[in-house]
């Protein structure tokens, strides 16, 4: 029976049952104290990753850190809670968590990637790029050693470890803007496990972001291939169809995605970027509505082709709105500010043209790409 109901019991036993005979005070007796039971590290261990496998890092961080504190040398433990610090965006506690996991177990792979990863994000996520400077250098000294461990790996394991150090070093090359050095990466990653699709998701995408399209689409067709039930592979794969000219096979491919996965924004947005691109604005305006429902905030680039509709419509009130949203959420984006600054140039009805916003927008668009030459042409239009 548990203590609480037997302490109620006692209580209600004494308050009930009247004595016969006056008794004298009885001397206080001090009852032994009992040291409340000590919950095992294992329990921690499995509360934080159902915490973390939920999305709530907060948990997963008070979760793994009672754990880290009981044994400090858990490996798991100490993973955990630099995986959870870095998902609440706290990155210097990260690394300091992540340094002793690696000091704690000098032999694990997982350590030296987790730490170089946290370098990466803090860069990313940086309002002061001078301040993390440094970052993406440590980060790659981290996959050096990474690399030797991974050396030094059971056979079993050897390939799998050093395609992940690979991976990892093409993720950190690209934030450099080395798309070369990237792709180089990729490629040995993809070498050594050749069926991992999230790696040929990477290495299309940086032979897409150098130029190389009807490579990307050889990459990100290997990918659906391997994983065809991936939403995010085929969806991408549509979109470089679409932009390579091909839509007639491109939209059953981005129709196939929108249905493997309805709700996930990326899938269903892309369906609409696609759609665009093929001339059908009816359907590239409800998948692109509901991806920003899904996601408000994620995806700039549906905005954009929003905006891109309301503009070939000439609805300059809703061509504003999305632009201006696209231009915020991707801010780096010269495409995004340029069309804005159009949306401003034109006039229709009661929407009255602003040259001044149209030209501050060319102007930024310009700033982001000295040489974009439909930028250059519309300023010299609003000067």
């Amino acid at each position: 029976m548990p203590l609480t109901v037997l302490a109620a019991l006692a209580v209600a036993q004494a308050q009930t049952a009247a004595p016969s005979t006056p008794t004298a005070p009885a001397t206080p007796v001090t009852a032994p104290s009992t040291p409340a039971p000590k919950i095992p590290v294992s329990n921690y261990l499995v509360s934080g990753n159902i915490y973390y496998a939920q999305g709530k890092f907060d948990q997963a961080y008070v979760a793994f850190r009672a754990a880290a504190e009981l044994d400090p040398r858990n490996a798991t433990a100490l993973l955990g809670l630099g995986r959870s610090q870095m998902k609440l965006r706290l990155y210097k506690p990260a690394i300091e968590t992540l340094r002793s996991l690696i000091k704690a177990d000098p032999g694990g792979i997982s350590g030296f990637l987790a730490l170089a990863r946290a370098y990466e994000e803090e860069f990313i996520t940086s309002s002061d790029r001078a301040a993390t400077a440094r970052n993406l250098d440590t980060a790659l000294g981290v996959m050096q050693d990474a690399e030797a461990v991974a050396n030094a790996s059971a056979a079993k394991d050897k390939n799998d470890n050093l395609s992940k150090v690979a991976f990892e070093r093409g993720n950190i090359y690209k934030l450099k803007g080395d798309g070369a050095k990237a792709i180089q990466n990729y490629k040995q990653a993809s070498t050594l496990a050749p069926e991992n699709s999230l790696v040929l998701y990477s290495l299309g995408d940086m032979y897409a972001a150098t130029g190389d399209l009807p490579q990307a689409i050889t990459t990100l067709q290997q990918a659906v291939i391997i994983d065809p039930g991936d939403a995010y592979n085929r969806a991408y794969y549509a979109k470089l169809l679409a932009l390579n000219g091909n839509t007639t096979a491109a939209k059953p491919e981005a129709a196939q995605a929108a249905r493997l996965a309805p709700a996930n924004a990326y899938a269903v947005g892309q369906y609409g970027v696609v759609s665009y691109l093929a001339k059908d604005s009816a359907t590239a305006r409800t998948q692109l509505t509901q991806a920003v429902r899904l996601e408000a905030l994620r995806y700039p680039e549906f905005y954009y082709y929003l905006g891109r509709i309301a503009l070939d419509e000439n609805s300059l009130q809703a061509a504003r709105e999305n632009l201006t949203k696209a231009a915020a959420l991707g801010s780096n984006t010269p495409e995004y500010v340029y069309y804005l600054g159009l949306s401003f140039e034109r006039g229709s009805g009661l929407i009255a043209p602003d040259k001044t916003k149209a030209r501050e927008n060319y102007q930024k668009a310009l700033n982001l790409n000295p040489n974009y030459q439909l930028a250059k042409d519309a300023l010299k239009r609003v000067q």
